[in-house]
């Protein structure tokens, strides 16, 4: 495999993926008991926003820095920039030799200068507590070391060059009987979506209990509509829906079916989602979405349910897709 993030680091579908994945940390950690989180794509865990590959595509200057030092609008939002801004307190190094940068220390957005953009490991290994336990599978060679320097001798991490998709094999069921676990492939293969599906069954099969989370990208609705078909096929219940894109018409009529296509926006599945999820969502991406969107409609978000959370939600499911403004529009009317 080729694929780096550090081109992609912070950019739209990051801040979505992640502030969804402290939502649901952030949930695990209500209960005393430890829990188990397990991600199967993990990249290297920090990325240097001045690097040479962050510089060269500029994409978390339509992400990330769209949002850093301002005011965040909702508390899951303030709560995602308060977990980046200790890994850029100015005083920290943030190279890859910093073992401490792991845990992490408070620190106030707004008054610090962004550099640095921490990956799904390290926001998780930023809320772990003493007792909770986290598995890291990441193929590349490269990135795999970077991983390993990155999170230290943290006795709480296990870090493995693995196949993700193994890894749900080898890792399934956790101990703990509580968790998470997250799958964001890099969507090299031609394959990736057929993949992605045999690898949450297999997830929800060996770990029935636990939260499932995937990320995908959302380029034209064609592929989406056939992965989230099959997907809601095969078996598994109670999958909640989410969308950020920073452009409203996912199929513009303009467009050249020759261009190369270009991802507009992500989306993620939730298995087993927390109580109340969907809830803190629809309060964030709105005007998430607003500051985001690069198209004057203000983009687009969605919460809802591809598969039922109990049969009268079938016929009923609170979804909010299209721009923002029509998506409010409709809750208003409801």
């Amino acid at each position: 495999m080729n694929y780096r993030h550090a081109f992609h680091a912070g950019n739209p579908g990051d801040v979505l993926k992640h502030l969804v994945l402290v939502l649901l940390l952030d949930h695990l950690r209500r209960k005393d008991s430890p829990f188990a989180y397990l991600e199967t794509h993990a990249g290297r865990g920090l990325y240097d926003l001045a690097a040479d590959a962050a510089s060269r595509t500029g994409e978390h200057e339509s992400g990330i820095r769209r949002l850093w030092g301002e005011p965040p609008g909702s508390p899951a939002l303030a709560r995602y920039l308060e977990i980046i801004a200790r890994f850029n307190d100015g005083g920290r190094d943030g190279g890859d030799g910093d073992r401490d940068r792991g845990r992490g220390r408070p620190s106030d957005a707004a008054a610090t200068s962004l550099r640095h953009y921490p990956g799904s490991p390290t926001f998780a290994q930023a809320l772990l507590r003493a007792d909770d336990r986290m598995t890291l599978c990441e193929l590349h060679p490269e990135e795999h070391q970077a991983l390993r320097r990155q999170v230290g001798d943290d006795p709480r991490v296990g870090v493995h060059r693995l196949d993700g998709y193994n890894g749900l094999k080898a890792f399934l069921p956790p101990k703990e009987r509580r968790g998470l676990v997250l799958i964001d492939p890099p969507y090299e293969r031609p394959d990736e979506y057929d993949a992605l599906v045999r690898g949450l069954q297999l997830a929800h099969r060996r770990f029935p209990a636990g939260i499932l989370a995937a990320w995908y990208p959302v380029k034209r609705s064609a592929p989406l509509r056939a992965f989230e078909a099959s997907l809601a096929a095969a078996g598994i219940p109670k999958i909640l829906r989410v969308e950020l894109s920073t452009r409203a018409d996912l199929d513009p009529k303009a467009a050249d079916p020759d261009t190369p296509e270009r991802m507009v926006g992500s989306r993620l599945v939730i298995v087993n989602p927390p109580w109340r999820l969907d809830e803190s969502l629809r309060a964030a991406l709105p005007g998430l979405a607003r500051r985001l969107a690069s198209d004057e409609q203000g983009g687009r978000w969605r919460v809802d349910w591809l598969v039922a959370e109990r049969p009268a939600d079938a016929t009923g499911s609170s979804a909010h897709a299209g721009s923002s403004a029509r998506a409010g529009k409709r809750r208003r009317h409801r």
